[in-house]
C-alpha cells in the first residue's frame, strides 16, 4: 500500500501499471522471486489464475493475446521457471501474438555470481522476444511497462520478457502511473489503395489469402464486403479459420496442412494474389513451394503491419505497410469494376471446398474424427470456441469443421504440442458463457494435461476431447514415409482419459464408437464440470486422407 509520503514498492507500481493499461487477467506460477509483486495483486482488480507449469500459464496468456489483441500476461519465477515458460514465448512470438512474460530475477547484488536460478535473461530470450530488458529502478516501471505494450502490439505483434530484480520490488519510489496504452495502427497510403484498384481492375484470375494477427471482428466484417463486392475467392491460411466465414459463398478453402490440391493449384494459376495479414511461412506455403522466390509469378500484393516482413522472403509488387485492421477499413473505399470475369471461378472455387470438406472420409476403425467435427457443426454456436494443438489430429478441425465468427480459433501455427488445454482454459476464463471445445491429441494432451487440475479449481468446464492413436502420429507418419518399417521412440503407452478426468474432479468419458460421441458430449456439457471424452483411434488412421499402410507401402515402393 502506499506509505504516507505517496511511496509504494516497486511490487505495488508494477500491478498499478496492469490495472492502468487495462489488464483483466494474469496467469502465474507462484515463485519467490517475484512475491511483492504477488502481494500487490491482493488489493487490486487483476483476475490472477494460478497454473500447474509454467508453459501452461505462458500459453495463457499467449491465447489471451491472440483472441483480444491486447498483450496476454504471465508471471513466473526465475531459472527454471522461464526456461518452463518458453515454449509460450515461441509460440507468441512465430503466431504474431502480443504477449508479456514477466519473470522473477535475482537481487541486484548477486548478479552476475550464477545465484541461485540465476540467468541472463536478455541472452536467453533475445533471439525469440521482441524485446528483452530487465528493471534497475522502481521509478522506470511505468516508462518500461508502458514501452513494452506498446512494442509487444505495435507492427509484428509479439511477446516482450521482463526480468524483475527481487530487491527492486521491494524497494519504494514515489512516480506517477503511465497513461493507458494504445495500439499504433499503420494505415495504407491513397497511393496504395489506388495501385491497389488499378489490379484488381485489371486481374483475371484474382485470389485474396488472409492470415496473421492484429485482425478484430470488425476488420472480418469488411473484408467479407470487400470479397462480395469485388466477388473474390478467399483462402486462409494455416489456423487462421476464423478470419472468414467458411460458410459464406466466397470462401475457397483453407492453405494449411494436407489442404485440397485445388487450392494449391487455383494460387498457383492467380494472376494477382493479395495476401492481407500474413508472412505465407513454411506451413501455408507447402514448405515455400507455392510461389516462387524471390519474385512471384504472380502480382504478388503482400500487406503487413511489419514493414520488416515485407519483402523479406518474398518480393512484392505492391508492398503496403498497414495493420489489417487499417486496411479493412480502408477497403471500403474500393470501387469494383463493372465486370468481374473471376466470379464463375469464385463459385467454383467455394463449390470444390465443400465437395472437399462436406462429408468426412472414411478411415480404418471405429471411430471417425471426420465424422465427430461434421457433427459438431450443428451443436456448437457459431461464437463457440474451439482450441488445438499440435498433431495430425487438428487436420480433422481444420478440414471438416466450419468457423464462422472471428476469435472462435485458438490454436499454434508454430506447431507446438500441448496448446490446446491451456488456450482451453483461458479462453474460459474470458467466455465463461460459451462453450469452449478443445481437440488434442494423446501425446499432445500429456504435454500440458496438468493444465486440467487448473480447469476444475477454477469450475471452467471446458470440453478436451482427446485422439488417442497409441503414439506420436505426425513423427510417426514421417517415419513410415522416410524410414519405411524402422519404428522408433513413437509408441506410447497412455493412460485412461476418463479415470484421469475423475481423478481430478471432472468429468469422465470414453468413446469406441462415432456414435457414441453425441452423447457422451451431452453429458460432458450436462455435467457442468471440465470434461475428457477420450477417443479410442484406430493408429491406421493417421489423417484423413491416408492410412499409415498406405504411407509406407507408397515409400517402399518409391525404393524399388
Amino acid at each position: 500500500m502506499r506509505a504516507n509520503d505517496g511511496s509504494r514498492t516497486g511490487g505495488e507500481i508494477l500491478v498499478d501499471q496492469l490495472v492502468a493499461h487495462g489488464v483483466q487477467h494474469v496467469f502465474c506460477v507462484p515463485g519467490e522471486s517475484y512475491l511483492a509483486a504477488l502481494d500487490a495483486f491482493h488489493d487490486r482488480s487483476v483476475s490472477i489464475t494460478v497454473c500447474r507449469q509454467e508453459g501452461g500459464a505462458a500459453m495463457m496468456a499467449e491465447a489471451v493475446g491472440k483472441r483480444t489483441g491486447q498483450p496476454g500476461i504471465c508471471f513466473v519465477t526465475r531459472g527454471p521457471g522461464a526456461t518452463n515458460a518458453s515454449p509460450g514465448i515461441h509460440i507468441a512470438s512465430q503466431d504474431s501474438t502480443p504477449m508479456i512474460m514477466f519473470i522473477g530475477q535475482v537481487a541486484r547484488e548477486m548478479r552476475g555470481r550464477e545465484a541461485f536460478q540465476e540467468l541472463d535473461y536478455r541472452a536467453v530470450f533475445g533471439s525469440v522476444a521482441k524485446w528483452t530488458t530487465e528493471i534497475d529502478d522502481p521509478a522506470r516501471i511505468p516508462e518500461l511497462v508502458s514501452r513494452a505494450f506498446h512494442t509487444a502490439t505495435s507492427g509484428r505483434p509479439g511477446p516482450v520478457v521482463i526480468a524483475l530484480p527481487e530487491d527492486m520490488l521491494i524497494e519504494r519510489a514515489i512516480v506517477p502511473d503511465a497513461l493507458p496504452f494504445a495500439p499504433v495502427e499503420t494505415w495504407p497510403g491513397l497511393t496504395d489503395m489506388s495501385r491497389l484498384q488499378k489490379l484488381l481492375w485489371a486481374a483475371q484470375k484474382p485470389v485474396v489469402l488472409v492470415g496473421g494477427s492484429r485482425w478484430s471482428e470488425k476488420a472480418c466484417a469488411a473484408l467479407q464486403r470487400f470479397a462480395e463486392r469485388f466477388d473474390l475467392p478467399v483462402i486462409n491460411t494455416f489456423r487462421r479459420g476464423h478470419l472468414f466465414d467458411q460458410t459464406h459463398p466466397n470462401y475457397a478453402g483453407d492453405l494449411g496442412v494436407g489442404p485440397n490440391p485445388k487450392v494449391v493449384a487455383r494460387i498457383k494459376a492467380a494472376n494477382l494474389l493479395l495476401l492481407i495479414g500474413g508472412r505465407l511461412g513454411e506451413m501455408p506455403s507447402q514448405g515455400y513451394s507455392l510461389i516462387d522466390i524471390p519474385t512471384p509469378k504472380q502480382t504478388f500484393v503482400h500487406v503487413h503491419p511489419g514493414a520488416e516482413e515485407l519483402g523479406r522472403v518474398y518480393r512484392p509488387h505492391l508492398a503496403i505497410n498497414a495493420s489489417p485492421t487499417a486496411f479493412a477499413a480502408a477497403l471500403e473505399g474500393l470501387q469494383a469494376p463493372p465486370a468481374m470475369p473471376w466470379s464463375a471461378e469464385t463459385r467454383t472455387a467455394h463449390a470444390d471446398y465443400l465437395a472437399f470438406s462436406e462429408k468426412a472420409t472414411e478411415v480404418p476403425g471405429a471411430v471417425n474424427v471426420g465424422e465427430i467435427m461434421v457433427w459438431l457443426r450443428g451443436q456448437l454456436a457459431p461464437d463457440d470456441i474451439i482450441c488445438n494443438g499440435a498433431g495430425n489430429f487438428s487436420a480433422w478441425i481444420h478440414r471438416f469443421y466450419r468457423f464462422r465468427r472471428f476469435g472462435t480459433l485458438l490454436a499454434p501455427t508454430s506447431g507446438s504440442m500441448g496448446y490446446g488445454v491451456p488456450a482451453a482454459v483461458a479462453m474460459k476464463k474470458l467466455h465463461p458463457e460459451r462453450t469452449v471445445f478443445c481437440l488434442a491429441g494423446d501425446g499432445d494432451f500429456l504435454m500440458n494435461g496438468q493444465e486440467f487440475a487448473t480447469a476444475v479449481q477454477y469450475e471452467l468446464p471446458v470440453i478436451v476431447a482427446i485422439a488417442d492413436n497409441g503414439m506420436y502420429g505426425t513423427i510417426r507418419m514421417h517415419q513410415e514415409r522416410e524410414y519405411p518399417e524402422r519404428v522408433v521412440a513413437t509408441a506410447l503407452k497412455n493412460p485412461d482419459f476418463a479415470a484421469y478426468a475423475h481423478a481430478f474432479g471432472g468429468f469422465g468419458a470414453t468413446v469406441e464408437k462415432t456414435a457414441d460421441f453425441a452423447r457422451a458430449f451431452a453429458d460432458a456439457k450436462a455435467s457442468g464440470k471440465p470434461s475428457i471424452i477420450h477417443l479410442k483411434l484406430d493408429p491406421e488412421a493417421i489423417t484423413p486422407a491416408t492410412t499409415l499402410t498406405a504411407i509406407r507401402s507408397r515409400s517402399l515402393a518409391g525404393r524399388g
